[in-house]
């Protein structure tokens, strides 16, 4: 199994990120990793992200401003 992240514009349109993204082996990896470098994906004009367990999408669109974060899951 393999965690990833999509990474979107605001409209949903899928973009890339400033930072290289990884696969990662648990929930908990991809989810820390994304705490460390949300602000940074943010201001690189990545505005929502979703969760990805292998082609299973897991939760998102999740947004990376402050002010517009809501709890999804």
């Amino acid at each position: 199994m393999a965690w990833t992240w999509r990474f979107e514009k605001a409209d949903g349109t899928q973009t890339a990120p400033p930072v290289d993204p990884e696969d990662f082996p648990t929930q908990g990896d991809a989810e820390s990793w994304l705490g460390e470098v949300w602000k940074e994906l943010a201001g690189g004009g990545v505005d929502q992200v979703h969760l990805y367990e292998d082609d299973t999408k897991i939760y998102g669109p999740m947004s990376l401003h402050a002010d517009q974060a809501e709890s999804t899951g």
